[in-house]
């Protein structure tokens, strides 16, 4: 008899494919806590699933990270290529995570007889393998599409598709110009996604789960019984294992909670008079804050990983004509990056290259927390690859040459992390079509026009 068969049926129920889940009762109305893959779950090596539960390799999931705006070259490309590269000022904030990240650059997007459309072109020449100067010109699905069609359907969500702006449509997955896949728009309403999926009154046609209500009383609280029980039926490590995951939901619990919360008095502040209305799914626009709402969505989305909840996602940090500002200041970061004048006296943006530290630190966050869950013989990263990746390169130019681009993650081994890799002016699209590779698509080819290409990036695959 193996470890996997020591854990009562009764208490946890699922499937290599779907996913562990344990389930409670909470007010009267079923929840459910998935469950991240334990010892007990796995063979003597730690590397696959048990005999006695079909045997396979740990899942591999693919994601998309998102930030607009590019970067400053001379400031964000390494100087040295393989895995010695050197840390720019600008990828100074991935120094904690570099050995799990690639830096590719210097892959051009080619935009054939069409016009730059600022922000669309380079975006589509990305997750497209080709360039569009309109929305309805889109003539590709997204490569993540492509993705989970062959991989999501082993889990409970096909593709998980996230932005931490605030606004549904931040979105840069679709199967054509005319269907795009709206995007979670905040901490809350994933926290409601993920573990509001049974929480349902059958007499109540439009009823949505109250994410004030489930956080007070706590998810947790409806599978108490059962989560001691499991507890006591699994041996050491995973006893740990499932004690910081289950701390860390009650921590991300009292987060969301305090962000539901009516602050206390504070005497120096008066009321000034009522702006006008927000525009439907305002943005989250200051930067500070953009990443506060990004960094719980991301240790949210690293527990709905190890549970299985899907294997694609897209996370959208900022909108390609990138909203982001300093708190007081009205001039938005798109803004910045063409009004700004260069400062002569360092060669470059001040306020643009402020931005771009930002939204590197705001990666390095998100890297952190899918490195941070332990999985199997190793971490819920090495079975993961994430690719990161702008619109443009140099923003005041809107440049589509050059666009930058980062791996994270090793897809259970298939990728080698930590190198730069210069791409001397070949087509994007070769990249595509490596991370299609990696993740066990059969792609010949990929791209349109004159981006359509056969050549794997093979300096990163194994």
């Amino acid at each position: 008899m193996t470890a996997a068969k020591m854990i009562d049926d009764r208490l946890v129920q699922g499937t290599t494919r779907r996913g562990f889940l344990l389930r409670g009762v909470v007010g009267g109305a079923a929840v459910t806590i998935g469950l991240p893959i334990l010892d007990a779950f796995l063979d003597n090596n730690g590397t696959a699933f048990a005999a006695t539960l079909g045997g396979g390799n740990l899942p591999v999931r693919f994601g998309t990270w998102f930030w607009g705006c590019g970067m400053i070259p001379d400031r964000w490309v390494p100087k040295a290529t393989g895995a010695d590269y050197d840390l720019p000022p600008q990828l100074q904030p991935i120094k904690d995570i570099r050995q799990h990240v690639s830096v590719l650059s210097g892959f051009n997007v080619s935009l054939g007889s069409r016009g730059n459309l600022p922000h669309l072109s380079g975006n589509t020449g990305v997750r497209t393998g080709g360039a569009a100067d309109d929305w309805l010109a889109i003539r590709a699905p997204t490569l993540d599409v492509l993705i989970a069609d062959a991989i999501g359907g082993g889990s409970f969500f096909r593709s998980l598709d996230l932005s931490a702006d605030g606004n549904t449509r931040t979105s840069y997955s679709f199967r054509d110009g005319r269907t795009m896949n709206p995007t979670v728009p905040s901490a809350t309403e994933f926290y409601r996604k993920i573990f509001g999926g049974d929480f349902n009154d059958p007499n109540k046609a439009d009823f949505k789960p109250d994410p004030r209500v489930m956080v007070r009383r706590s998810v947790l609280s409806g599978v108490t019984d059962r989560r001691h029980a499991l507890l006591n039926s699994v041996g050491a490590s995973d006893r740990a294992r499932l004690d910081q995951y289950f701390t860390a939901v009650r921590e991300m619990e009292d987060k969301l909670a305090l962000q539901l919360q009516k602050p206390p008095p504070a005497e120096a502040c008066s009321i000034p008079a009522e702006p006008a209305a927000l525009r439907a799914g305002a943005d989250i626009t200051d930067v500070e804050q953009r990443k506060q709402n990004h960094k719980m969505m991301a240790q949210m989305l690293a527990m709905a990983l190890a549970c299985n909840q899907t294997r694609v996602f897209n996370m959208n940090f900022s909108t390609a004509a990138s909203d982001l500002r300093q708190s007081g200041n009205t001039t938005g970061y798109h803004q910045i990056t063409h009004e700004e004048m260069v400062d002569r006296s360092i060669g470059y943006q001040p306020t643009v290259d402020f931005y771009a530290l930002r939204n590197m630190e705001a990666w390095a966050d998100f890297v952190a927390a899918m490195a941070a869950v332990k999985e199997g013989d190793g971490t819920l990263l090495d079975n993961m690859l994430v690719f990161a990746h702008s619109d443009v390169s140099y923003a005041k130019n809107h440049d589509v040459q050059g666009i930058p681009m980062m791996l994270a993650g090793s897809a259970g081994g298939k990728v080698k992390p930590g190198i730069h890799v210069a791409g001397a002016g070949e087509p994007i699209s070769r990249v595509g079509l490596t991370i299609q590779r990696a993740m066990g698509l059969p792609a010949e080819s990929w791209g349109l026009d004159d981006m359509t290409t056969k050549r794997s990036v093979s300096d990163i695959l194994v």
